[in-house]
């Protein structure tokens, strides 16, 4: 017999003893929905709770579990607790008088997400209350490369925009010098890692002759708020190799000028 069955049983026959109980005045309140950060400690909310009428409750036994996994999370009877590897109560020196059921999941991950169910038998009846979690990764700070590598105003180019590591898919949006949106003109790749995070990938063609000094890369997450930003600076269309060349024009008319000048004055004497 696995664990799971023996949970079924050992509840099955608690129910019995105790279903018949009076459960107004004891009631089992959980947190709706609680945020865990990815590779954190996360923390499920729930508490018994008692009129002033109840006195002295005893809890009997306690079962956590997740919605689509068969085996119990942590289970809590006569006096001993059962718990799969990164679970546990969220009160160290927890005991059958202590009100706060509360679970702890540590270094969470995306597929801890979902709906779990806590179901608290007492010694006046059976409670079960269900409660969420919902799993967020920050991005990393976006970085900016140019293709090809140097670029300039006048050649155009493409500027790629990258973020990795976030959690749910976010967004990477582009902004001109004026920040005036250039997301639509953008393309954007979305790929998901075997952990669950998302990396994000985004291409902004600058077109020849009609590219700005200053372009601006910003990651969003799924709720729309914006989580980091980079800046890219594009150089302008004459190099400093195209100034030498004009200086070097220029000093040559001069010279030419001069000479010009100076033959008109011989014939002029």
């Amino acid at each position: 017999m696995n664990m799971a069955s023996i949970v079924i049983f050992i509840f099955t026959v608690i129910y019995i003893t105790a279903g018949n109980a009076n459960t107004g005045f004891v009631n089992v309140q959980c947190k709706t929905e609680n945020v865990g950060q990815y590779g954190q400690l996360s923390l499920l909310e729930c508490a018994v709770k008692t009129s002033q009428e109840e006195t002295d409750l005893e809890i009997r036994a306690v079962s956590w579990k997740k919605e689509g996994v068969d085996e119990p999370l942590l289970v809590f009877h006569r006096g001993g607790t059962t718990k799969q590897p990164g679970y546990s109560f969220a009160e160290p020196s927890w005991n059958s008088k202590n009100m706060n059921v509360s679970l702890h999941i540590t270094n969470t991950a995306v597929e801890d997400q979902g709906v779990y169910t806590c179901t608290v038998v007492t010694d006046r009846g059976v409670i079960t209350t269900e409660t969420s979690l919902k799993v967020t990764a920050k991005y990393s700070k976006p970085t900016i490369i140019s293709e090809p590598e140097k670029i300039t105003q006048s050649t155009g180019g493409t500027l790629v925009c990258n973020s990795v590591g976030g959690y749910p898919k976010g967004q990477i949006r582009w902004f001109g010098e004026l920040n005036e949106d250039w997301t639509k003109s953008a393309e954007m790749e979305v790929k998901q890692t075997k952990i669950g995070l998302f990396n994000l990938s985004s291409k902004l063609t600058l077109l020849q002759g009609s590219t700005y000094s200053k372009y601006k890369c910003a990651v969003f997450n799924t709720s729309g708020g914006k989580e980091d930003e980079a800046t890219f600076e594009v150089p302008e269309g004459r190099d400093a190799s195209g100034r030498l060349v004009v200086i070097g024009s220029l000093i040559v008319l001069l010279v030419v000028i001069v000479i010009l000048y100076r033959r008109r004055y011989r014939r002029g004497h």
